[in-house]
């Protein structure tokens, strides 16, 4: 009788561990999202960059009134922001980021249509690699500015040399991060792909650049952060008025007038279009990726 008790505790027991460790499992599997208030959103995400600017600001006040350098050199903010509301006024700020930005996005996504599919030639052809991995390693480690002379005398000053430095800035960038996330993929996945009948595009659709996609957004990140440099190094070397007025051509022109608010001007509508870019497509682009594979969590 004893025995038949303890074997019924036992089984009890066994039911009772089940059913802790499924709902355990689900708990882990269920992620709770949350609206974040309005308050905190402001308290996370905005105000540490606004303090930042802030303090910049204030130092760079502090330094113009204990003039360390002379006003040629160092302008005040005030004078920058005049050169802000100048340009606002002749409706020529716009122009200038617009010129900049579209040829930027254009080359970018022409970037993206040729190092994809070098990407995967590269990662999944062993022949391909060793013959190419090489040179593109090469000339991911190539400064951009390198590029400009020789595609100006191969391609005149014209538009098509903007495009030509761009792609050859960022489609190495974006070859080599579709690589190294192919390189990280599991073994497992790739037999487990081909073994429910995926193979060729399909394995490439569904297996790799899925499992993939990690290391092929960093790549793509990296690809636009040498597109945009490569683009301003172009403009500044490459002024012709059939090219237009970028933001790198501001900065020259700036150099040229003996300027400097142009110049700080110039560097700011940079590094602000920069910062748009990255918080406006690849930091969603990133957080949405994250989040599907469980690793970004709202709380």
């Amino acid at each position: 009788m004893a025995s038949t008790d303890n074997g019924v505790d036992v089984k009890k027991h066994s039911a009772d561990d089940l059913a802790g460790l499924e709902a355990g499992l689900d708990a882990l599997d269920s992620v709770v999202v949350s609206r974040t208030p309005l308050r905190e959103t402001l308290n996370r995400k905005v105000l540490p960059p606004v303090t930042a600017i802030v303090l910049v600001l204030v130092v760079w006040q502090l330094l113009v009134w204990a003039q360390v350098a002379p006003e040629y050199k160092l302008p005040a903010p005030a004078d920058v922001w005049a050169e802000v509301s100048d340009a606002w006024l002749k409706g020529t700020l716009l122009d200038y980021i617009w010129t900049s930005v579209s040829r930027g996005l254009l080359g970018f996504l022409i970037a993206l249509a040729i190092g994809t599919p070098l990407g995967l030639l590269v990662a999944r052809v062993r022949f391909v690699r060793g013959a190419i991995g090489p040179i593109l390693s090469g000339l991911q480690s190539l400064p951009s500015v390198a590029w400009v002379p020789p595609a100006v005398l191969w391609l005149g000053l014209n538009d098509s040399m903007m495009y030509a430095v761009i792609l050859l800035g960022a489609v190495p960038s974006i070859a080599n991060g579709l690589v190294a996330g192919i390189d990280q993929i599991p073994p497992l996945f790739l037999r487990a792909g081909r073994t429910l009948g995926a193979t060729g595009l399909r394995e490439a659709r569904y297996i790799v650049m899925p499992a993939a996609l990690p290391g092929y957004l960093a790549g793509l990140k990296q690809g636009w952060a040498f597109s945009w440099r490569s683009l301003m190094a172009a403009e500044i070397i490459a002024t012709s008025p059939d090219l237009g007025v970028g933001l790198g051509q501001l900065l020259e022109h700036g150099r040229t007038n003996s300027s400097m608010s142009q110049v700080f001007l110039a560097i700011f509508l940079i590094l602000l279009v920069g910062i748009a870019i990255d918080l406006l497509i690849f930091s969603p682009l990133e957080r949405r990726v994250l989040r599907s594979r469980g690793l970004l969590v709202t709380r």
